[in-house]
């Protein structure tokens, strides 16, 4: 391969000149791929490489890459990618496109505003709750459109990256300890031989599909204020075919090894509202095998790459493989779950509390969110902003939405995951089911209840802006009227900053 690799150079140094453009140039390197940013175009090549995942070591092979990039990314991304054009040797020189003879190939790609891709946002700390549950919305519809594939062996596809992570590991023992990555790849191991049943059943329900596959934050870019998920996986469909879950797990991973962990519990919450997908509440004990080996796999790749950097790149790049290892560790430390309800009247502030509360739970991303107002729009076909007639509010609606939400948490609870509900439960008899569910699952429980004066909760109630709940200041005031019943969930005064609210019931 080094033919391949002496005459990729030349082209590489033909693109990273300015003059080829007429402007300046910007080069991006990564272990695949060299990407090249002009003015208004981008430039991709593959990289001469081959690795046990990815073969890119003949220009035949970097041809189809490039195709096959184009292809599986304008479902995604119609904008962005533009076409495949060769790189043509030409009097002594080359040139982008034409006739001749085609000595690399390159996918051409429209530019957009880098600095707005989500891992940049995340840096300057710009990812607003608001672009994060667009983001939700976007993977979702993602999957959605993704094709299934029932009868991938997904199974044995995670088996084998177990295995070449532990070759990696073992080929770097400098690097990862051997003791560590011993001990992570039995873990992984045994995470996977217990999750089995759970994958084989999702790939029958037609969870496994042919996904992004690379959804980490650098991948994802805010274009005219929309989330858009570019460079999906191209040189194998064996890669890019996964759960869904799997593909989220990546998002999750990266957001949460850069300590973002509430946008994490966020984004995996938004994630399964707008999916409205009981089963996977059902199958959250495969979500940690899932977020680990996301970390484990990145790790690997990070250090491979660091003989492509420079001294001081590779020294921020190496500390970011040494972080990721240690993520994939914890993510397998499972602690027991927990049901946490929190109720009060309209106004009272529980859904600011509810999402405060929920990364705080259990390891990163945290706890599963249940906010009753989400599933009554769930439950009516809905938008969460779109406001429900009087008839989605009767008795035996409420019943329904409060079964929905019991229903969630014990699934969740089953599933090792700890679990916030956050709705009204004004009725007592409403608040003792809920205790059943931890009760029946062996779960601690704790329940609290905000308190906040009738004229500040209608104050609250009016000024929420694109908000689920339908309650404004007539039903937050109508609401003093309840007969609570006998309370024995905790009371905690909701009249204070959301920050001395949390932090109160997170000492309890």
């Amino acid at each position: 391969m080094t033919g391949e690799i002496a005459t990729q150079d030349a082209v590489l140094a033909f693109l990273g000149d300015p003059a080829t453009h007429g402007r300046a140039v910007a080069r991006v390197d990564t272990h695949g791929a060299i990407v090249f940013l002009a003015v208004d175009e981008v430039y991709k090549v593959k990289r001469a490489v081959r690795f046990p995942f990815m073969d890119f070591s003949t220009l035949e092979k970097r041809r189809a890459a490039c195709a096959a990039e184009i292809a599986v990314n304008r479902a995604n991304a119609p904008a962005i990618y533009l076409g495949v054009v060769p790189i043509v040797a030409v009097d002594g020189g080359f040139r982008i496109g034409g006739a001749g003879e085609a000595i690399e190939w390159a996918v051409r790609m429209r530019r957009f505003d880098e600095a707005m891709t989500f891992d940049r946002l995340a840096a300057r700390g710009e990812l607003t709750r608001a672009r994060v549950a667009r983001l939700a919305s976007e993977i979702v519809a993602s999957h959605a459109r993704a094709p299934t594939r029932g009868t991938f062996d997904f199974i044995g596809a995670l088996a084998d990256y177990v295995d070449q992570n532990e070759v990696a590991f073992a080929a770097a023992p400098a690097f990862f300890d051997p003791a560590r990555s011993g001990a992570l790849i039995a873990s992984t191991r045994q995470s996977l031989a217990a999750a089995t049943d759970i994958a084989r059943r999702r790939s029958s329900a037609g969870f496994v599909r042919r996904c992004h596959g690379d959804l980490h934050l650098g991948n994802i870019a805010l274009i005219d204020g929309a989330p858009v998920l570019f460079d999906a996986i191209e040189f194998d469909e064996g890669v890019a075919t996964c759960d869904v879950l799997y593909d989220l797990a990546f998002t999750l991973m990266d957001l949460v090894s850069r300590g973002l962990v509430a946008e994490a519990s966020l984004l995996l919450n938004r994630y399964l509202w707008a999916s409205d997908a009981e089963a996977h509440y059902r199958d959250l004990a495969i979500l940690p095998l899932f977020i680990s080996l996301r970390a484990a796999i990145r790790a690997k790749l990070v250090f491979a790459n660091l003989d492509h950097l420079m001294e001081g790149a590779r020294d921020a790049a190496g500390a970011e493989a040494a972080r990721l290892f240690t993520l994939a560790e914890d993510a397998l430390a499972r602690s027991p779950p927990r049901l946490i309800g929190v109720g009060g009247l309209s106004g009272t502030g529980k859904s600011t509390v509810a999402g405060a509360l929920a990364p705080r739970i259990g390891p990163p991303p945290g706890a599963i969110w249940l906010r009753s107002d989400i599933e009554r729009k769930c439950m009516f076909h809905v938008d969460e902003t779109t406001r429900l007639s009087p008839e989605a509010y009767t008795p035996e609606a409420t019943a329904e939405v409060y079964a929905r939400l019991r229903r969630r948490a014990a699934l969740a609870l089953a599933a090792g995951a700890s679990v916030v509900v956050d709705a009204v439960h004004a009725r007592a008899d409403e608040r003792a089911a809920l205790e059943r569910i931890a009760r029946d699952a062996g779960a601690p429980f704790l329940g609290v209840w905000l308190e906040a004066p009738t004229d500040l909760r209608a104050r609250r109630a009016d000024r929420r802006v694109d908000d689920a709940s339908d309650a404004d200041a007539s039903i937050a005031r109508a609401q003093a009227a309840y007969d609570r019943g006998a309370m024995t969930w905790r009371q905690v005064d909701a009249a204070r900053a959301p920050d001395e609210v949390v932090s109160a019931i997170t000492r309890a």
